[in-house]
């Protein structure tokens, strides 16, 4: 790590506030029947960011829709504690995977290596079907936004390796410092 990077991410917020916001039809709709809805993945981005002090004010549970999922991210957008927004869910290529394609245009910059690299990992640990693989971050309003797929390993991957060491060095340079 270069000693700028360093230094940045020594001045970084330690401890952020989050919106977890999980983009699946089909719990959506056992959640709405009023069935049991068990959510691995975003049950693991909870624990694992209150494991590590972050906390999270806001988690959302949504099907995929575009207007849906616009409003979820601009309600997370307007949060005055909400510092970064992880999305879960709805990534894939299938037509009804919306959330790449409704999250792009809130973002005011794009933060290109994020899905780069993400792909890549997802490469080492499932070889050729991480062409097929859909991730994005950037920032906007200061704020930092993450969209993973909905698997739990690629959540454990995207934030292990990815969200964890970098979330507070990102929005510190959102915000202009």
């Amino acid at each position: 790590m270069s000693e700028t990077s360093r230094l940045h991410k020594e001045e970084a917020p330690k401890k952020l506030g989050f919106a977890v916001i999980v983009i699946s039809t089909s719990r959506f709709r056992d959640f709405e029947a009023g069935k049991q809805v068990w959510d691995e993945s975003g049950d693991l981005i909870v624990e694992t960011l209150k494991a590590h002090g972050h906390t999270v004010f806001i988690r959302d549970l949504i099907p995929d829709n575009r207007g849906l999922i616009e409003a979820s991210v601009k309600k997370a957008l307007q949060s005055q504690r909400v510092e970064a927004i992880i999305t879960c869910g709805g990534t894939g290529i299938n037509p009804s995977d919306v959330t790449i394609e409704t999250i792009e245009p809130l973002l005011d910059k794009q933060l290109l290596g994020f899905g780069e690299i993400f792909r890549w990992l997802s490469y080492g640990e499932i070889g050729s079907p991480a062409v097929m693989t859909r991730a994005i971050a950037g920032v906007t309003r200061g704020k930092a936004v993450f969209c993973l797929p909905g698997s739990p390993q690629a959540v454990r991957l995207c934030l292990e390796r990815l969200i964890l060491p970098e979330a507070g060095h990102i929005i510190l340079h959102a915000r202009g410092r």
